[in-house]
């Protein structure tokens, strides 16, 4: 019997349709289930990965894959675990582990010996752990408001974040979003598609301790947004600077956690090209 679409689903699609035209879809055999990533750029550019934040999905570095794929090949990825097109349906995920194992997989996958890392929120936490794993297979990092790297929650915003983790519902995450992104506006129907993926049943994102990130040996840039409610953004810059002296760290004025990284592409995009060269 075929599958009636969802209106997670309607929204995943209207969404992809704002991805440049030439935008490619491949699904990756990982032990842990096929990954769903979306290509976009030159096949011959210095590959790219984006790791997006919790029930963000892939698309939604819509606003950023036009200006970064006319350099790199953009590799922008649905999290193993997350709602999206990914399917978890392998070896299930009980550590830390499991998630820098699917995504040494993926990487031999998609044919990557080396890329650029880029991840934001619960993506960085990833990227950074992955960096560490492997850091002969990471170019260069950078992490957009990274989560749980150098600080933790506020509890003010977990105390916000409960109520839609508890019983799940559209409106209550929309209530959340718009508690965090005040005063940004992002774009309404990545907003429609992140409150409708909080309600996709058997999602299990994979949470663990703070990643050593004195032991990063590759170049970090650190974009924090200045706004953001998930963490006081100028302890973290500090903690930042003082954990990786040698690292890249800046603020995104008026940006919020949950408004990048599609609020104000055009600064978020010329930060990263220049630090990736």
């Amino acid at each position: 019997m075929p599958v009636t679409p969802s209106a997670f689903d309607f929204a995943y699609d209207e969404l992809r349709a704002r991805w440049p035209a030439s935008t490619e879809e491949r699904d990756v055999v990982t032990p842990y289930g096929r990954t769903r990533v979306h290509l976009y750029g030159p096949p011959d550019g210095s590959p790219l990965l984006l790791l997006p934040g919790g029930s963000a999905t892939g698309l939604v570095w819509f606003a950023n894959a036009p200006a970064l794929g006319r350099r790199y090949r953009v590799h922008a990825v649905d999290l193993m675990g997350d709602a999206g097109r990914t399917e978890r349906r392998g070896a299930p995920l009980k550590s830390a582990a499991d998630p820098t194992a699917w995504l040494d997989a993926l990487l031999d996958g998609l044919g990557l010996v080396r890329t650029h890392m880029c991840g934001h929120s619960y993506g960085a936490w990833l990227a950074v752990r992955y960096a560490l794993h492997a850091p002969q297979r990471v170019d260069r990092l950078a992490l957009v408001d990274p989560t749980q790297v150098f600080a933790g929650f506020r509890p003010g915003y977990l105390l916000r974040a409960l109520p839609a983790l508890i019983r799940p519902s559209e409106a209550r995450a929309r209530a959340f979003l718009a508690w965090e992104t005040a005063g940004t506006d992002p774009d309404e129907t990545w907003q429609r598609l992140y409150a409708l993926a909080t309600t996709v049943p058997g999602r299990k994102l994979v949470v663990g301790g703070r990643p050593r990130t004195a032991g990063l040996r590759v170049p970090v840039l650190t974009l924090l947004a200045e706004r953001s409610r998930a963490h006081r953004s100028a302890e973290v810059a500090e903690r930042a600077r003082r954990l990786l002296p040698q690292g890249e760290v800046a603020l995104l004025p008026g940006a919020t956690h949950h408004s990048l990284p599609l609020t104000a592409p055009e600064l978020l995009n010329d930060r990263l090209m220049e630090f990736l060269g």
